[in-house]
This record gives C-alpha cells, structure tokens and sequence, in this order.
C-alpha cells in the first residue's frame, strides 16, 4: 500500500503566523523528533527564543558539548579484561546505559546517534567485546554532524564492522563480498541502485588488507599481505584502487545518489515514512552543495515549513527509547531507583536491544515496534514508569498538573491538558477525553466534583493522575510521536 504525504509546504523557512503559531503542540513537536521530547523549562524558553534561534541552539549545541570521558578500557585486548577482572558484557552494558541517561539529559546528538547506529549497523554479538563497541560508538558520535565521506571511511575500517561484515577474512587470495555489497546496497546508494554485481566483486578486492588480527578484542592491523594490489574497476573507473581511494570513486561517481539516498532516509527518521519526493531532492542538493557534510541538511530540514506542516505531526510510530525517554522528559519526572538499568533492558524486551539490532538491515521500526506481543509490554513499560514516579513521591503528578492547569479543579480541564500534553494530535473524539476524564475521576464521589471541593491537594490526586497516565498509555495515540 502507498501512503501519500498530504503536507502542502516545502524546504521554505518556516515562519509562524495565525495558521501555523509557534506554541506550545509545536514546540514539543520538534523536541519529539530532534530528540526525545522537551521538559518544560525547555518548553518555555522555545516559545521565547522562536523557531529559528532554538532549532540552532539545539543542533550547535549537540555538536560543541564534551563527550563522555572514555572508559579505561577503550582500547584493551580480552588478556587486558583479564588481567584487570572487568567483565567484557558488563562494561557493555554500563557503556550503553551511559549512553541512554545522555539521551534523558540532553538528546538532540543521541537521536542522531541513534539513526547511524541503525544505519551503519553492527551487532555486538559478532565480535562480543565492548572495546570494539565503544570504538564503533566513538566514530558514530564523532562523525554524526560532520562529512559523510569522511563517515564512511572512518565506519569501514573500525574493529567492530570488520568483525560484523568479514572484512577482516577479506583477503586477495580469498575475498569476501559481504561489505562491499551492503556498503554499497545499505550504507550509500540503496538496493539495486546504481552498482552492478561486478561492482560489488572488483569493490570486495579493494577493501582487503585489514587482516592483522592477532587477539581477542584487539585491533584490527593494516596487513600489505592480504591486499590485492592488483588493479581494479568500479563504476567504469579503473585503478589499483584501497579502501579509501574506493570510497573517493564511490563519492565521485554516484554522489547524487548517495545524497538522495541519504536524505530519504533522514527523513523517514526524522519526518514521515511517507516521503515527499520534491522536498527529499532539495534536501539532496543542499547536501551536495555543502561538499556532503551533514549538519547544513539538518538545519535545512528542521528550520522549514514543511517539518512543521501539521500533515507531519503525530505520523512516526514510537521506538521503545523513544516510548520510555519522552515519557520521563515531558513530565520533567525526574529519577527513581534503577531507572537507567529498568529502561534500558525493557528497552530490548520491546525490540530495541541497543547494541544488537536484528540484522545488518537494522531495526524496522514503525509498525514493527507494535505487535501482539510488544503493545503489551509496552503497556506495562509505562505502567511500571508511572507507577514508580507515584511511588516515589506523591507530589510530583499534582505540581505538573498544577503548573499545566493554572491549578485548575476541574477534572475535565485536567485530563484534557494531560491528553494533549503527552499525545501529539490529542485524542481523535470527544468521547475519547470524557472516558479519560473518567478515569481521572477515578472512585472519588460525584459530588465532590460537583461543588468543586476536589482538587490537586486531594489525597489520591497523585493516586489518580497515575491511573490517568496508564490510561493514556494504552491509546493507540500514544504510541505516535
């Protein structure tokens, strides 16, 4: 089935007028997408800065803030964990989960992180140590703003997808096709779309060489003995062509299309799975005019009318990191005991084991994050979040609600804000809100509703308002973003 993106604008600047008002369901729009949703400090500050000036606030900011100082065990061999009694899955896993309470703090580099791990993909379980994780992550966070070719180049030769791929089995003597084909097919023009299965062979012989592997977790060397230096043909090009001077010829010959193929991607990440052909070549030539870096793509893209068109909102599904972090920064919520660990494995029970997507075409996303089995938990993944705010504090709820409402009384005032605070669109009828204001509204008797002596001071407020949150997050409108 082809679905047609409705949207009627384009790459133009977006500027707000009586239509299309810079406010608050706009706001949280773009913090949805350029990250994972917006406290409401955040919130507030947008609305005074405007469109222009937030949008490149957030992205310069990604860029200029520090990385995380590398662990000590960046760069050690298996022998190394050893020695130093560091378990190798443990380290792993406390890397990835540092890399999740980055998101929650900040977010706007993690979700960019997020797209080129999930374009570039590896799987930890191929190489099993978390040295080369970290590695592979370092030149994902590097290069994730920066110049693509560079990407590229830098992407091919680390441990991590020379394990997952084969490369480092790549020899002249016995050549292995698997990175030359998804280099191509996945990483930057697109299945079938202007390589040839010759191509892919003479590409495989340029890529060996990286076969000095000598340990368990080690590097992976530069070897003159596995390379064949023989001459090769790519793309009608012949030379004795190497792993880098093949991406030149790569990037030479069918620049525009890896631009539009990397741009259609962004934008299916970042706008609608419904892609608007016209704005997506645009957003192409901006990249190849910018010599393919790609931060002036983004702000291309995030500044114009078109991502704000309402036809755009409210249409990506859900992923699970998207699903537990929005929740916890739109409600400003704070933390409660083992948040980090409890998101990021339920994180996987949903389908988004980061680290592991399910192949090298990486995570499908969309309606794939929502089968029989999945809804379900992530039913109860809200469930156990809303719960363990409550848990924590029973003021948390009712100060939000307060602070959204003007400390309104009204139940019905109340559940609506909460709706359409945390649902993109809101609910699609009436009938929706009354049933959510009836939760709301819980067992307390009518006729403290009815004089108006209920309000967020009641002693089940916080009681109630987390039954709210449990009951909004079942709706099938939750689950957009």
């Amino acid at each position: 089935m082809v679905i047609t993106n409705c949207a009627t604008t384009g790459l133009e600047t977006y500027v707000p007028s009586g239509e299309t008002p810079w406010d608050s369901a706009r706001v949280q729009h773009l913090f949805r997408r350029i990250g994972f949703s917006a406290t409401p400090a955040e919130i507030g500050q947008a609305l005074i800065d405007g469109p222009t000036a937030t949008i490149n606030r957030l992205l310069d900011e990604a860029v200029a803030r520090p990385q995380r100082s590398a662990p000590e065990w960046a760069y050690w061999d298996y022998d190394a964990f050893q020695a130093a009694e560091v378990d190798v899955f443990g380290a792993y896993v406390e890397w990835t989960q540092g890399y999740v309470q980055e998101a929650i703090d900040y977010g706007v580099r993690e979700k960019l992180c997020l797209f080129w791990q999930n374009h570039f993909v590896t799987k930890y379980e191929s190489y099993s140590c978390s040295s080369l994780y970290y590695q592979y992550l370092k030149v994902i966070t590097d290069n994730s703003f920066g110049n693509l070719k560079d990407f590229v180049t830098e992407i091919t030769a680390t441990p991590a997808m020379l394990f997952f791929l084969n490369g480092f089995e790549n020899t002249r003597d016995n050549p292995n096709e698997n990175y030359a084909r998804e280099l191509f097919e996945l990483f930057t023009l697109g299945e079938n779309n202007g390589y040839t299965q010759e191509d892919i062979v003479e590409a495989s012989r340029a890529l060996t060489g990286f076969n000095g592997w000598t340990s368990y977790c080690g590097a992976v060397e530069w070897a003159s003995w596995g390379f064949d230096s023989t001459e090769k043909t790519v793309f009608g090009q012949t030379g004795n062509y190497n792993y880098g001077t093949l991406i030149d010829v790569l990037f030479e010959e069918r620049g525009e299309l890896i631009a539009r193929f990397i741009c259609g991607k962004l934008y299916k990440f970042y706008v609608n799975k419904a892609m608007d052909e016209a704005v997506v070549n645009e957003l192409a030539q901006v990249f190849l005019d910018n010599n393919f870096n790609i931060m002036p793509v983004l702000k291309a893209l995030f500044n114009s009318a078109h991502f704000f068109d309402d036809a755009n909102v409210g249409t990506l599904m859900k992923s699970p990191m998207d699903l537990m972090i929005s929740f916890l920064r739109q409600g400003d919520f704070g933390e409660f005991d083992n948040q980090i660990n409890w998101g990021f494995w339920g994180m996987a029970n949903m389908g988004q084991y980061l680290g592991e997507p399910p192949d090298v075409a990486g995570w499908k996303g969309d309606r794939a994050w929502i089968d029989s089995n999945r809804i379900t938990l992530r039913w109860e993944f809200i469930d156990g979040f809303s719960w363990a705010v409550h848990n924590r504090s029973e003021s948390t709820y009712p100060a939000f609600a307060r602070a959204m409402t003007e400390d309104s009384n009204s139940p019905e005032v109340i559940a609506r804000a909460i709706v359409d605070y945390f649902i993109p669109r809101g609910f699609v009828s009436e009938d929706a809100y009354d049933l959510a204001t009836d939760v709301l509204k819980w067992d307390v008797p009518v006729n403290y509703y009815d004089t108006g002596e209920w309000n967020l001071n009641w002693g089940s407020a916080s009681w109630q308002i987390t039954v709210l949150l449990r009951h909004i997050g079942r709706m099938p409108e939750f689950q957009l973003n």
